[in-house]
């Protein structure tokens, strides 16, 4: 999932400095909605391994 939000993030970069400034506003509005979803199954999974209990694999 973070990989994809690197991609539509270089994606954005690019067509902004080609002029397409629709594209690179989509593409960056895509990358900050998959990064904020990134970030909150990640502080679900980790108050979930807390709760459980269960220490973090090595």
């Amino acid at each position: 999932m973070l990989g994809w939000t690197l991609m539509f993030l270089v994606i954005a970069v690019i067509a902004g400095l080609f002029g397409f400034t629709g594209i690179a506003g989509a593409a960056a509005g895509i990358a900050k909605i998959i990064f904020f979803i990134f970030v909150v199954l990640l502080v679900i999974s980790l108050v979930a391994n807390a709760i459980r209990g269960k220490a973090p694999r090595p």
